[in-house]
């Protein structure tokens, strides 16, 4: 097989590649429509009971929810064992981690959303990629117009992906001069990704909960209107339980997909038969 003819061929995958990547998130061909779906864990401090956070994050990132953690340190000191375990959560759960002074909150909370969809995003591409191109193989090694291609579908499906946000705030006794720039934090949060074409929906819980790992204080939404009302209504612990409470946050998204699959199959039962 000549040089052009496997230009050509090659070319033919990379189109089929896209193809099916654009398919994934939004939807069509009779695909159900691809969602990213992340944990944004807002903690100042390392797990002090129950299971690993470390093993909870692995675990939920082979559910295909991505966790990322922001640790909020003091301005004067840091404990060096708490920095690390908040990396090694995000590294687990295949999302990102940013260690921040409370007053950065507001950039930090943005930007680490919208980072974490590209690289979901990106990971799938990487994946597929390897299929095509074999072992090792990665975005970065296509010629520079296939990769400028994808890249530019990468940064598109994450401004039109459909995107599942659970805020998951530690209320430990030692957050509580950091609730109010948390609560400022999510709500600019709300306003940046209101620009983005794809649907989104938020939900909030923090932990420890009320005899569980986890209280949910706002269900799925699409907004975070309710924010300053439950924040006055938080109540602080001594306790920092971020296993337990990121294994207990799945079965959150579980019950929504559980709810939606069950719409969405009534709404084509009554389109079949005209009900």
């Amino acid at each position: 097989m000549n040089l052009l003819r496997l230009q050509k061929v090659f070319f033919v995958y990379i189109f089929f590649f896209l193809s099916k990547l654009i398919l994934h998130f939004r939807g069509g061909d009779g695909m159900r429509k691809g969602t990213l779906r992340q944990i944004l864990l807002i903690t100042d401090g390392c797990s002090n009971q129950g299971e690993s956070p470390i093993e909870a994050a692995a675990l939920l990132f082979e559910y295909g929810i991505v966790v990322n953690v922001i640790g909020i340190i003091p301005e004067q000191d840091c404990n060096h064992h708490e920095l690390r375990e908040i990396e090694e959560i995000a590294s687990a759960g295949g999302g990102i981690s940013e260690i921040v002074y409370a007053k950065q909150l507001s950039h930090t909370v943005q930007m680490v959303t919208r980072k974490a969809m590209k690289q979901t995003i990106q990971g799938f591409v990487n994946k597929e990629l390897q299929q095509i191109l074999g072992e090792g193989k990665y975005t970065e090694d296509l010629p520079p117009e296939q990769r400028g291609q994808v890249l530019e579908v990468v940064e598109e499906i994450s401004e039109s992906a459909d995107l599942e946000v659970f805020i998951l705030i530690d209320t430990s006794a030692s957050m509580q001069d950091k609730l109010e720039p948390i609560k400022e934090a999510l709500l600019d949060l709300q306003l940046s990704l209101h620009a983005r074409m794809g649907y989104q929906e938020f939900a909030l819980g923090v932990f420890p909960g009320k005899g569980k790992a986890v209280e949910l204080l706002i269900d799925w939404t699409t907004k975070l209107n309710a924010l300053t009302k439950v924040f006055t209504q938080l109540r602080l612990s001594g306790v920092t339980p971020t296993g337990p409470a990121l294994r207990e946050t799945r079965e959150y998204f579980r019950q929504k997909r559980s709810f939606r699959d069950r719409v969405k199959d009534e709404e084509q039962h009554r389109e079949k038969y005209g009900l």
